[in-house]
């Protein structure tokens, strides 16, 4: 399962033109779920989001978490995270789950960090949807846990 988190002021999602979700200050996370994946891999993943210490403090270091700066998730699936163009033009995405497993495990991942007491907002599963966003710093990394 990997997590491409950015520290933002604000992002929404749109599907179809329509404006579905939206956050202020926070972390935009796109979720890819791969093949294989399990509830301990969304485990662990939506516990390093909650507590990842990038905000910044009165001093300007990274040293605040969303809980302490009040902020606000957008978790938006994202299959292609789990895309590899390491062989010619077109990427293949064999590794990304099915749907069928993506989606549970998706949803499992929304509903542990709302267990930690965030506020989150999604995306739309499955669907194709413009994502806007302000990058803070930036500030964009890459989590991953392998099964």
């Amino acid at each position: 399962m990997r997590a491409l988190i950015q520290r933002v002021s604000h992002a929404a999602v749109s599907v179809d033109g329509v404006p579905i979700s939206r956050i202020g200050k926070g972390l935009l996370i796109l979720l890819g779920v791969k093949t294989g994946d399990t509830t301990a891999e969304a485990d662990f993943l939506a516990d390093k989001c909650a507590g990842l210490r990038i905000f910044e403090d009165a001093e300007e270091k990274m040293n605040l978490s969303l809980a302490d700066v009040g902020g606000e998730v957008l978790v938006v699936s994202q299959f292609t995270l789990y895309g590899d163009a390491r062989r010619g033009r077109r990427p293949s995405f064999t590794l990304a789950a099915p749907p069928a497993q993506s989606e549970p495990l998706y949803e499992y991942f929304v509903e542990r960090l709302r267990a930690a007491g965030l506020r989150v907002a999604t995306g739309q599963f499955g669907a194709m949807m413009a994502v806007s966003l302000v990058n803070d710093g930036p500030v964009t990394l890459m989590l991953e846990k392998d099964c």
